[in-house]
Parts: C-alpha cells; sequence; structure tokens
C-alpha cells in the first residue's frame, strides 16, 4: 500500500513539473519557437483544430515563423485566432504563406517575463507541497487503522519527504534555464 501511495505522488509529482514546461513554451523569448503556437486553436470548418493539424508551422530563421496553410481558405481562420490568441504577435500575409516577426523583447520585458516565471515555479512547488501533504495524509491513516507500523510510517514520510525535494529541485532547474533563456540577448 505504501509502494502505491509512493507511485501515485510520484506521477502527481511529475506531472505538475510537464505542466510547468508547458506553461514556459507559452511565454515569448526573443527567439523563435513554433512552441508558443502550440496552444492556438483555429476554426477548421465548424470544428476548432490545433493550429498544427490545418499549417505546416516552421522557424525560418530566428525571428520568423512561417505557416503554410494546407487549405488556401484558411488563411483568414489562422489569422484571427493567432491575434484572438494572449501572444501579443502580428501576422503577416504574403499570398499563401503568413509569416509572424518575434520582436526583440525590451528588457523592462525579460524582467516581467522572468517574474512571471518565478511566480509560475512557486505555484508548481505549492502543488507539489500539496501532493506531498495528501500522500502523507494516506500514511497517517494507514497508520492510524493498523495497517502499517509506525516506523513503516516514519520511512514513508521520510521517501515522501526525498519524492518532494527530488521534484521541487527539478522544478527549480526548469525555472533556471527558462530564466537564462529569456535573459540572454
Amino acid at each position: 500500500m505504501i509502494e502505491d501511495i509512493k507511485k501515485d505522488a510520484t506521477t502527481r509529482m511529475q506531472k505538475t513539473v510537464d505542466g510547468l514546461k508547458q506553461s514556459f513554451t507559452k511565454l515569448r523569448t526573443g527567439r523563435a519557437s513554433t512552441a508558443i503556437l502550440d496552444h492556438v486553436r483555429v476554426d477548421y470548418y465548424g470544428s476548432e483544430s490545433p493550429l498544427s493539424q490545418v499549417a505546416s508551422v516552421v522557424v525560418e530563421d530566428a525571428r520568423t515563423i512561417s505557416i503554410a496553410p494546407w487549405d488556401r481558405n484558411m488563411i483568414g481562420a489562422i489569422e484571427k485566432a493567432i491575434l484572438a490568441s494572449d501572444l501579443g504577435i502580428t501576422p503577416n500575409t504574403a499570398g499563401t504563406t503568413i509569416r509572424i516577426n518575434m520582436p526583440p523583447l525590451t528588457e523592462e520585458r525579460r524582467k516581467d517575463l522572468v517574474k512571471v516565471v518565478k511566480g509560475e515555479t512557486e505555484n508548481a512547488r505549492v502543488a507539489i507541497r500539496s501532493v506531498r501533504r495528501d500522500a502523507n495524509q494516506s500514511i497517517k491513516e494507514l497508520a492510524k487503522e493498523k495497517i502499517i507500523t509506525a516506523d513503516e510510517e516514519k520511512g514513508a514520510e521520510a521517501a515522501i519527504q526525498k519524492l518532494t525535494d527530488q521534484f521541487v529541485a527539478k522544478a527549480d532547474e526548469v525555472m533556471a534555464a527558462k530564466e537564462k533563456e529569456l535573459l540572454s540577448v
């Protein structure tokens, strides 16, 4: 039973770190990356589809993303979807291709983005600690029902704490990498 609790805690903590990484892909750095368009959804003949399923999205150079729709009629819908997203970027249409030029970030904007990164990381840490609390609560219930001994309870709590420390460290590593990326010119 203790192993099941540890597996569940590990899975939930990993999902938290993965969610943190996913939220960081939406943060725009000075370089072009197709990942910032991953959450853009386009109205494709009445159904909401990810941009990557209705067009080819590629990085042309360090500051330009090129979008080539597979259906020419989709150009307007793709432009609307990009403008409606909260990315703050403007698409430029040239015939059958849409280009997005990524403007360089100002120093002030970089510092604001670092604050956002730190806030997101703190939220992830809180979520990881919440998973720890839930796991410890389950362990205490097992001990209360006399299913496990006091020594097993202490050992399990120590193992959960070790897991928590590992995943908080992973979240900090992800934050440090994103911070470095944001602050590099």
